[in-house]
């Protein structure tokens, strides 16, 4: 008997101990609120759960029901947007949310990075003016803490402190690289981890912020990015993200903006990503051979129309013109561009104009018969666009000054009217005897 009895004592004991540890010491009171508070939560009705929550967690310590603490957050989120006009009460609320959230996190460990990014959140969306350096340094430990299990707007607002902060002058720019750093580090563990378009688009918006802080320098901008580029010279978005951002900032002279154009042409070529790098490529001084062969594979691209080719044939005649003198490859590919409406007059233009500069040899006919078919190709320019007309009849007017003589023509049995053909520097056309009376 006198066994058994201790064996009782000694159980109501441990049960009581037990019960201490986990609902506290007025444990019965503990219980009695947290069931009355969650038939309401059950319900839906957080108003009239508030009172009982507040009993609860009151009685209850933390280690009671961490669902306590994930419905008292609830509870202070209504209260907060009810109460939005009261700055005291608001703060007070605010103050109580923030407090759930660390209670969570301090014990419930294996919930503490989706607490402690929660809890970043919370503060970012109740933020009070001034605050922004309390917010930053909050969001910077989440990221700490969370690594490749952060928040990717965490993350990338982290960032968008520190420039607010920088323009405020309350940090440096060496404050902001490392907050660059930071977000970005912590981004590629979490697309480590788990790879999503969601991940690639924060990492942009980091690099878009950083970009447009005034702290991005070119020089700045290789820095950063070259030992990203070198450690994934293959990844696409790494390549994206690089051509993007000096795109914006006007860093396109830097050899790595070249060499992640050529990089993103190679992992997904395309007419756009080709015309890009001739655009780069003709910029400079020895880079045409290279422009061209870029500007050639953006024609043949499948998803280059039409109407994009005679674009393309367009800027290439003009680029081979104005930069290259090869007049020949440039009427060329200008007669590629007739093919649109939108380019033919323009084309027809350029052709003309090549030809008006094109000097031929031989003799006093063959000499001035490029000038004929300059005005030739005016007169077309014109047909298609009369809104040319002034300028290809000013144009017309100077060519005819340099007209064989209608003698000197009759030296050589021509007439006005008559067909000629011209051959010239790799260039041939027909075209009709024009003189000066």
């Amino acid at each position: 008997m006198k066994r058994i009895l201790l064996a009782t004592v000694a159980l109501l004991v441990s049960t009581l101990v037990f019960g201490q540890g986990r609902y506290g010491a007025d444990s019965a009171e503990c219980i009695k609120y947290l069931s009355f508070y969650q038939q309401y939560v059950k319900q839906n009705n957080l108003d009239d759960a508030a009172p009982n929550w507040r009993k609860a967690i009151h009685f209850c310590p933390p280690t009671a029901s961490q669902n306590m603490l994930l419905d008292g957050m609830k509870i202070m989120r209504k209260e907060i947007n009810q109460f939005r006009n009261n700055p005291i009460r608001k703060k007070e609320l605010v103050d109580t949310l923030m407090m759930l959230h660390q209670m969570r996190i301090d014990n419930y460990p294996n919930y503490a990075v989706t607490a402690t990014n929660n809890k970043a959140v919370d503060m970012m969306n109740y933020a009070e003016p001034g605050s922004e350096k309390e917010i930053y340094d909050a969001l910077g430990q989440a990221l700490d803490i969370a690594k490749e299990k952060s928040s990717t707007t965490v993350a990338v607002r982290y960032m968008d402190y520190a420039i607010q902060l920088y323009k405020s002058g309350r940090i440096m720019d060496s404050d902001v690289f490392a907050a660059f750093e930071k977000s970005i580090a912590t981004l590629e563990l979490v697309k480590a981890a788990k790879p999503s378009k969601m991940v690639d688009n924060a990492i942009a918006d980091v690099e878009s912020i950083f970009a447009g802080s005034g702290v991005a320098s070119c020089e700045n901008l290789v820095a950063v990015f070259q030992p990203r580029y070198e450690a994934n010279p293959g990844d696409e978005a790494v390549l994206s993200n690089i051509v993007t951002l000096f795109s914006s900032t006007g860093c396109t002279d830097e050899d790595l903006f070249l060499n992640a154009v050529e990089g993103l042409y190679k992992v997904d070529p395309s007419s756009n990503s080709a015309h890009l790098l001739f655009q780069l490529y003709s910029s400079l001084p020895d880079g045409a051979e290279q422009a061209i062969k870029y500007m050639q594979e953006a024609i043949e691209f499948e998803d280059s129309d039409a109407e994009k080719d005679a674009e393309y044939n367009f800027e290439l005649a003009t680029y081979l013109f104005s930069k290259l003198d090869r007049k020949a490859e440039a009427v060329a590919a200008a007669k590629k561009a007739t093919s649109s409406a939108t380019w033919q007059a323009r084309a027809y233009y350029l052709i003309g104009t090549v030809w008006s500069v094109t000097k031929c040899d031989g003799n006093a006919i063959e000499t001035r018969a490029p000038f004929w078919v300059a005005t030739d190709y005016m007169l077309k320019a014109k047909n298609a666009d009369p809104s040319m007309a002034e300028d290809v009849d000013k144009q017309i007017a100077t060519y005819r000054q340099y007209y064989p003589l209608q003698s000197d023509a009759f030296m050589y049995d021509i007439v006005d009217g008559d067909r000629f053909q011209v051959n010239c520097n790799g260039m041939s056309e027909s075209t009709t005897v024009r003189t000066q009376k």
